[in-house]
C-alpha cells in the first residue's frame, strides 16, 4: 500500500523547472539544442540563449517551421526541445507533428508550454484544452503531464534520453510539490495516496487539488485513492484496472477538454472491465472556455479540490 505524500504548501511554477533542467543536461551533452516560434521569454529560454547561443534556433512566428526543423535535426543526431506555448504548438503545427515526427519516428521533444487556461485572460485563442484529445489520436507519440517541479525535472531528464516522439504539457499555473523523491516512470501511474473508496485519477495542475481532496474526504469517512496520472499515451491500463476492482467509483480531474482527454482514455478501459464501476469526468465540457482568471476558470469548470471532493464522496456513497 501507498503512503500519502506530503504537499508543500509553496507553490511553483513548473516552466522554471523545466528551463532550469534542460540548461543542465545542455551543459554536460551538446547535441541538446533549443527550437522556439519568437517564445524565448516565455518558453523561459532566455539563459539557454544566452549560454548557448548557437544552439537556441528561433523560426519567428512559424509553428509549422519549427517543428519541421526540429524534425530535421533529430534525423541529424540531435536531441531537440521544440517549444512553444501550447495551443500554437499543437494546433498550429498538428499536421507536422503528426507526419513529421510520429510518422517518421524523429525523436523530438514537443514542449506545449502554458497549456489549459493558463493564459485565462486571453481567452479561447489562447486556451489550450483540446491538445490532449488530439495528440492522444496520433500513434506513436508519447504524452507526459508532469505534476510538479520534481517531476518536471525528471521527465525532461527522460525525454532527453529516450529518443522517441513525446510531448511533455509544461504547466504556468503555480502547483506545490506533490511527488517528493518517487521517481518518474514512463507509461506508469504513481499511486500517491491509497484509498478503498473511490479512485480520484489526476494529471498536472489537478493532481495537487485531488491530493487536498482526499484529505478534506478523510475527514467524512470516505477513504480516496489519488492516481498521478503523468503519462497520458500509453495509458496505464493495469493501474485503472486495480482501481476499478478495488474502489467502487473513479472520478478523472484534467485542465483540457473532457471530450477525448484523460477522462474518455479512463471511461474506454472501465467500460471494457466486466465489472464497470460508476465515473464522474471533470474537466472543461465540449465548448470554449471563457475569457476570465485562470483561478475562476478552473472554479468555473468544477476543478478546485472542493469540487473535486464533493463528486469523490458522492460517488463513493451512491447505490448506482
Amino acid at each position: 500500500m501507498s503512503a500519502v505524500v506530503e504537499t508543500d504548501a509553496q507553490t511553483y511554477d513548473c516552466r522554471v523547472a523545466f528551463a532550469e533542467e534542460l540548461l543542465a543536461l545542455a551543459r554536460a551533452d551538446e547535441r541538446i539544442v533549443a527550437v522556439c516560434n519568437d517564445s524565448v521569454g516565455s518558453s523561459n529560454l532566455v539563459a539557454f540563449a544566452k549560454e548557448f547561443p548557437d544552439r537556441l534556433i528561433n523560426v519567428g512566428i512559424a509553428e509549422q517551421d519549427m517543428v519541421g526543423v526540429g524534425a530535421g535535426l533529430a534525423l541529424s543526431g540531435y536531441i531537440p526541445f521544440v517549444c512553444a506555448a501550447a495551443p500554437f504548438l499543437t494546433g498550429r503545427a498538428l499536421e507536422q507533428i503528426k507526419a513529421d515526427v510520429a510518422y517518421s519516428e524523429s525523436p523530438v521533444v514537443l514542449c506545449g508550454m502554458s497549456p489549459g487556461m493558463a493564459y485565462g485572460e486571453l481567452g479561447p485563442t489562447h486556451h489550450s484544452i483540446e491538445d490532449l484529445a488530439w495528440l492522444r489520436a496520433i500513434a506513436g507519440l508519447g504524452i507526459v503531464v508532469p505534476a510538479d517541479p520534481a517531476e518536471t525535472r525528471a521527465a525532461v531528464r527522460w525525454a532527453a534520453g529516450a529518443r522517441t516522439p513525446v510531448f511533455l504539457r509544461i504547466g504556468r499555473f503555480k502547483v506545490p510539490a506533490v511527488t517528493g523523491d518517487r521517481p518518474f516512470t514512463f507509461g506508469e501511474a504513481s499511486c500517491l495516496r491509497d484509498g478503498d473508496d473511490v479512485t480520484v485519477v489526476a494529471t498536472g495542475t489537478m493532481v495537487s487539488r485531488a491530493m487536498q481532496a482526499a484529505e478534506q474526504a478523510a475527514a467524512e469517512g470516505v477513504s480516496v485513492r489519488v492516481l498521478n496520472m503523468s503519462t497520458i499515451a500509453p495509458l496505464d491500463e493495469a493501474a485503472i484496472r486495480r482501481a476499478a476492482r478495488e474502489t467502487r467509483a473513479i472520478v478523472t480531474a484534467e485542465e483540457a477538454t473532457v471530450t477525448g482527454g484523460l477522462g474518455a482514455a479512463v471511461a474506454a478501459i472501465v467500460v471494457s472491465d466486466p465489472r464497470p464501476v460508476p465515473m464522474r469526468m471533470l474537466g472543461v465540457p465540449r465548448q470554449f472556455a471563457p475569457t476570465g482568471d485562470t483561478a475562476m476558470l478552473l472554479e468555473h469548470f468544477g476543478l478546485t479540490a472542493e469540487q473535486i471532493r464533493v463528486a469523490a464522496v458522492t460517488l463513493a456513497r451512491s447505490d448506482a
